[in-house]
């Protein structure tokens, strides 16, 4: 497949006038561009937090409503340890270490979901060809949900900005147990090829899967007995899905982000660093607590554009890009709220089906 080619038409130097200034920052302020202490201390945390329940749950029966509440937060957990862990890992900016950021990369393994498959599927293709329809394997729901205008339209799309809730909470289970072995043996995000895969990059993939089905399914059932088992993964795959379906859908598939389309040529007809500005959002950067949750993935403008900057720098070099934007004349996409955003997508959701 010809994957398309980004423009500049109106020779601008947007994106090189933007570098220029956040590396400033980071010079001036004599720090890396990478994660520091709070950061790791919340991945200990988190996986301490993590750990222990899981522990609780299987080895030690607690009264079944404590075992829900357990597993609702272990759900919440397995979203933070994504958005805070996985996610700055994943980008090469959690350390200046690459050992400790193939760790915290490799860390969504123990998750259920395959680092080597997110890394095609995200920092390759999402990441360079965002929105872009046929391409962006995260707006390729189909044909549950109509995530764009160029996506083929059928009856039940009329109801899905009411039923999305229930499929975004089917996330993780169709990502650990169908979309990995898909991208696996297919070799392919959608119709991009992955990178070939080295020796150690299938015996990798294997051994996290047979690990996760041990740990998650096997034993569990083995010690609690199936039905046990069956309910509280249910309850932790679910609230994990509904909120790592949420938080990421927030960033692109709302009513003011856009969807290009390849022009004569396969061209876009912006660059690259304007593409980003057009197909992303962010929401409520002014909540501390949100941007502590979801590691700082409410900044959606920032790590676009500065994916290998660690999120915990988002909000200091989210100044720069917004007051760079205004002089450029290039708009800003951003919600005050996360309620606002939700609003949008449900919105925006409810337009492509009736459209």
């Amino acid at each position: 497949m010809v994957t398309p080619k980004f423009a500049n038409i109106n020779g601008s130097n947007f994106h090189q006038e933007l570098k220029r200034r956040v590396q400033n920052y980071f010079s001036e302020a004599k720090i890396p561009a990478t994660g520091n202490f709070s950061l790791h201390f919340k991945a200990i945390l988190l996986w301490t937090c993590y750990i222990a329940l899981y522990v609780h749950v299987v080895f030690f029966t607690p009264q079944t409503w404590i075992a829900m509440a357990e597993c609702l937060l272990m759900g919440g957990l397995t979203a933070a340890i994504g958005f805070n862990v996985m996610h700055d890992g994943g980008h090469g900016s959690f350390s200046k270490s690459k050992f400790w950021n193939k760790i915290a990369a490799f860390s969504v393994n123990a998750l259920g979901a395959s680092a080597i498959m997110w890394n095609n599927k995200h920092n390759i293709v999402h990441h360079t060809y965002t929105n872009i329809d046929g391409i962006d394997d995260d707006i390729e729901i189909k044909p549950m949900l109509r995530m764009c205008s160029t996506q083929k339209r059928y009856y039940i799309h009329r109801f899905q900005h009411l039923y999305f809730w229930f499929l975004y909470s089917l996330l993780l289970i169709f990502w650990v147990f169908f979309s990995d072995y898909s991208k696996y043996f297919s070799q392919k995000v959608g119709p991009v090829p992955i990178k070939k895969m080295s020796l150690f990059d299938h015996f990798a993939f294997w051994i996290a899967k047979i690990g996760y089905l041990f740990m998650m399914i096997v034993l569990p059932i083995y010690l609690l007995g199936f039905v046990e088992w069956l309910v509280g993964f249910l309850i932790l795959s679910m609230s994990a899905g509904l909120i790592l379906s949420i938080v990421f859908q927030l960033a692109h598939t709302v009513e003011e982000t856009a969807f290009p389309i390849p022009e004569e040529n396969n061209w876009i007809e912006n660059e690259w660093a304007i593409h980003q500005l057009e197909t992303t959002a962010n929401f409520a950067t002014k909540s501390k607590l949100i941007s502590w949750l979801v590691g700082g993935l409410n900044f959606q403008i920032e790590h676009h554009l500065f994916p290998k900057i660690s999120h915990v720098h988002y909000p200091a070099i989210s100044k720069i890009i917004k007051n760079t934007c205004e002089e450029f004349g290039i708009k800003y996409i951003e919600y005050k709220k996360m309620r606002h955003a939700i609003v949008s997508h449900a919105l925006y959701l409810k337009r492509m089906g009736r459209a």
